[in-house]
């Protein structure tokens, strides 16, 4: 990843496209054709007025392009911020590392304004690489007492 972050292949924004994100969450690996899929119109439209609200949060991964914009959506994440945390709902990518170039840009935010823990909600192979730890209930109730924020 470091090698990866040295090029600059891609752009890292917050904010910027918080409804692509969320639909490319959605679609993903054709999550949305899943039975049962949870993150359908309603939850879209959901977090998006949470998004609109200023709870919900999106980081995007660009890739440059020959089009109009000039850019292309190729990753990202969101969730939600609430004191001290960001509660990861989703991520996506769709060339390889993009998730990961987000989740470390949005590791770097939360460092800067003192945040004290990202909750991915899953440990999972990908999350385990990037540092990431299952913690016990009382670790977890301890960290949102924590008042950096």
């Amino acid at each position: 990843m470091r090698q990866l972050l040295r090029q600059h292949k891609y752009e890292v924004t917050v904010n910027q496209d918080f409804e692509g994100v969320i639909n490319g969450c959605s679609k993903a690996q054709g999550r949305n054709e899943e039975n049962g899929a949870w993150l359908g119109p309603d939850i879209i439209e959901a977090f998006t007025k949470l998004h609109h609200l200023g709870y919900a949060s999106s980081i995007e991964v660009w890739e440059p392009t020959d089009n109009a914009e000039g850019r292309r959506l190729v990753g990202g994440l969101y969730g939600v911020t609430l004191r001290n945390a960001f509660f990861g709902e989703s991520m996506f990518s769709l060339v390889p590392n993009a998730s990961k170039l987000a989740l470390i840009h949005l590791a770097k935010a939360m460092e800067r304004i003192g945040g004290c823990f990202i909750d991915c909600q899953f440990e999972t192979a990908l999350f385990k690489s990037m540092g990431g730890k299952h913690i016990t209930y009382d670790e977890y109730m301890k960290l949102l007492d924590c008042h950096k924020v």
